[in-house]
């Protein structure tokens, strides 16, 4: 029997490490999962790994080369667990602890799976070993496969559905609104296929009646010549207007469908939750509302225009051959079933080519959305060259991938066009045939000749329109990812109206995850209306992501957050935020005036009561020192502005909205402390009568909260005003004494003395 020694993908079994473990395997022992662990117990990066077998659990511990085995079984049981974005793998007996992993949560997927297959093996007993090792399971995720199937149930659901150009037919619910036109853009196209198949015909007369005759002696006839002749004038005239009129209406037509496409997307991912954000990147999501509804936009004003002449040309062109003449029309239609074939096949190619040029070039945009944002960043670290190359191997990986499917593009092309000038040739041959056997005259196969130069022109123009077709599907294929994407934070079917807040908040049970990741867990908080709370707490204590749930950026995984008593969840989304004011820690302000970005929440606002929120802001003497005022340009994201003014800018945003909660995110812990004095001003005309939740490291600037809200864990490990927690000697005082210990250790470092009595004072009751 075979050992199964393609579980994981990270590279186990090449190299040494592979050959070890393969001599310590036994004949009937496979491999179920593997972990690579990267940090050592002392938290410093070294490779090691742990792997599950049928018989047994097997490690090589971080920074060693000799590998340890604990048989299944006897009570055996692995704990993992994540803290501070570290990963923690434990191995317990029922006596002790047995070993310990670290791993950065990178490899969290993977910890996942092989305590899974730990805990799957370890139930099933020495009976199942051997079917446990022989189930199938997925070679991507490794999860074990359903019975009597091949398909993963969860690659199934992460991986996208193969792009059809079916896909296409989705816009019609852009089109519908412009039904109308469309159907008199149909019946132009109609109209003008048809005047286009007239000269052709007008071809037989003109030979047989005029030019032959002629040649055999008659006399041409001034007035007949004239009439054939006005016919052809006619028609070539008609066409040209019914085309004109047909394309002006549907460029208009897929102008406002492309319009209604971008505003409808990008509408949409306003919609949706931040967790949507957070696996996207920028470029891509640019490049979707943007190059592919301008690919769509192109297809729907020109090429499938095109495609639907082509479609009426080829079956009103075929009808007219079929009844001038059914044998030479059938000899016509010989090139047809195999240019069928060549379009079946290459679409399938081009349309996966497709959709890997849009992600490369989703990559090329990504390194701009990147640089240009981050350029000050780029030019401090003199890393142009770097962004430069990053940007050159990007352009370089879209150049080959390019490349790849135009070989198959020009490969197809000239095959199609070189089909339909062998078919050109056999009705040659076979009209001649004809003729000499008086079954047909010369202006019959001469009409026929034209007819079958527009015949396969078309045909010729369809196949070169699968191209455009299939970059259309890829193209329509990525936007509607978007549209079909369901908000995680979703607006309530009949929404309680939001009229007046008084602040009152209620967390019951709260419990939240991030993928399968416990952030939260079961935590219960009462706040008063009008009480300030300070949140303090390690790195990855949890305590953005408790305001960000308040804020309802996400929706809890357990349990109920209340505001007045009420679900924040029955509240309609937009209605309820109007009640929050947020200072982040890094403030954003968009491109355009000071006076934009302080009304940014209420753009109806007058300029006194911009002046007003930025005076309470202590932001109006700074403003008055541009040289336009509240009338000046701020940059993108603010540059120009010092990182307190950016600061006092977003105060005075939160100000101007008269907000009943307010959530103050780290607001000065990246300012000097100068400017922090002056933000901290503002944040007092800010929090005065406004249920407040401030976090922040540190714990100085908490000095006015009524109570302090401990946290470790997810966890709410201590509840209280300061002194009460340092009379407690707990956590809180804990943070407290290391952080006094840190400023007194970098004052000495900087030559500064400093009064003890300043770092530990006698701190009043309430008043840290």
């Amino acid at each position: 029997m075979q050992h199964h020694h393609s579980v994981d993908a990270s590279g186990v079994f090449s190299g040494p490490v592979g050959a070890d473990l393969r001599a310590m395997l036994a004949p009937q022992e496979n491999v179920l999962a593997v972990l690579q662990v990267d940090l050592s117990t002392g938290l410093r990066f070294a490779a090691g790994w742990v792997v599950v077998t049928s018989d047994r659990l097997l490690a090589r511990d971080a920074g060693t080369t000799a590998w340890q085995g604990w048989p299944l079984g006897d009570g055996l049981a692995l704990r993992l667990q994540d803290h501070g974005g570290v990963g923690s793998l434990e191995l317990h007996s029922p006596a002790a602890r047995l070993a310990l992993w670290r791993f950065t949560l990178a490899h969290h997927a993977q910890a996942l799976r092989l305590v899974q297959r730990f805990e799957q093996q370890s139930a099933r007993g020495d009976a199942d070993d051997q079917d446990a090792a022989d189930e199938p399971a997925c070679p991507v995720c490794h999860t074990p496969l359903p019975p009597d199937t091949d398909e993963c149930p969860a690659c199934a659901r992460a991986q996208p559905p193969q792009t059809s150009t079916w896909v296409l037919l989705r816009l019609w619910r852009f089109a519908r609104p412009y039904r109308k036109q469309l159907a008199a853009g149909f019946a132009l196209t109609l109209a003008s296929t048809a005047a286009t198949l007239v000269p052709p015909y007008l071809t037989i007369p003109l030979m047989d009646d005029i030019l032959i005759p002629f040649q055999n002696g008659q006399q041409i006839e001034p007035g007949l010549v004239l009439l054939y002749l006005s016919g052809l004038l006619a028609s070539a005239l008609a066409a040209w207007g019914l085309s004109w009129a047909r394309t002006y209406i549907l460029a208009l037509v897929s102008e406002r469908i492309g319009a209604d496409l971008r505003t409808t997307t990008y509408e949409h991912l306003l919609r949706l939750s931040l967790d949507y954000f957070g696996g996207k990147r920028t470029g891509d999501l640019m490049a979707r509302i943007g190059s592919e509804t301008d690919r769509i936009n192109v297809f729907l004003s020109l090429h499938a225009l095109d495609f639907v002449t082509d479609v009426l040309m080829i079956m009103m062109t075929a009808a007219i051959l079929f009844s001038i003449n059914p044998w030479l029309a059938l000899v016509t239609l010989v090139p047809l079933p195999f240019i069928g074939w060549m379009i079946h096949t290459v679409r399938d190619r081009l349309r996966t080519g497709f959709e890997k040029i849009d992600r490369v070039w989703s990559e090329v945009t990504n390194v701009l959305a990147d640089t240009i944002p981050g350029i000050r960043v780029v030019k401090a670290f003199a890393q142009e060259k770097r962004e430069a190359q990053r940007f050159r191997d990007a352009n370089q990986h879209n150049l080959e991938v390019n490349d790849k499917l135009n070989k198959t593009w020009s490969l197809f092309t000239p095959t199609v066009s070189l089909l339909t000038e062998i078919g050109l040739l056999v009705v040659w041959g076979f009209g001649i045939w004809l003729v000499s056997r008086n079954q047909i005259t010369v202006g019959v196969l001469t009409a026929f000749i034209a007819y079958i130069g527009r015949f396969y022109g078309r045909l010729d123009s369809m196949s070169r329109i699968v191209s455009v077709t299939q970059k259309a599907a890829a193209g329509a294929k990525r936007i509607f990812d978007i549209l079909d994407h369901v908000s995680n934070v979703p607006d309530p079917a009949q929404p309680v109206k939001v009229d007046k807040v008084q602040g009152a908040i209620t967390m019951q049970g709260v419990g939240f995850r991030y993928g399968s990741r416990a952030v939260i867990k079961g935590l219960d908080l009462e706040i008063r209306p009008g009480e300030m709370i300070g949140l303090v707490g390690h790195s990855g204590s949890g305590k953005s992501t408790l305001v960000n749930l308040i804020s309802r950026f996400y929706d809890v995984s357990d349990g109920s957050i209340q505001v007045d008593g009420i679900d924040i969840r029955r509240f309609a989304v937009a209605d309820y935020r109007r009640h929050i004011g947020l200072v982040l820690q890094e403030p954003f302000l968009f491109f355009g005036t000071i006076a934009e970005n302080i009304a940014y929440g209420k753009p109806e606002a007058t300029r006194e009561e911009i002046v007003a929120a930025a005076r309470a802001a202590h932001a109006h003497e700074f403003i008055l020192r541009l040289p336009h005022g509240y009338d000046s340009l701020v940059g993108e994201r603010g540059q120009g502005l010092s990182g307190g003014e950016r600061q006092r800018i977003s105060i005075a945003r939160a100000l101007l909205i008269d907000p009943r909660i307010l959530i103050l995110d780290e607001a000065t812990s990246a300012v000097d402390t100068e400017t922090e004095k002056e933000i901290q001003k503002a944040l007092d005309n800010l929090v005065q009568g406004r249920t407040t939740i401030a976090i922040a490291h540190r714990l100085s600037t908490l000095r006015k909260a009524d109570r302090l809200v401990v946290m470790d864990r997810g966890e709410v490990v201590e509840v209280g005003p300061h002194d009460e927690l340092m009379d407690k000697q707990g956590a809180y005082w804990r943070l407290y004494e290391a952080q006094a210990r840190r400023a007194e250790e970098d004052a000495q470092a900087a030559g500064v003395i400093i009064d003890s009595s300043l770092l530990h004072p006698a701190h009043p009751a309430g008043n840290p």
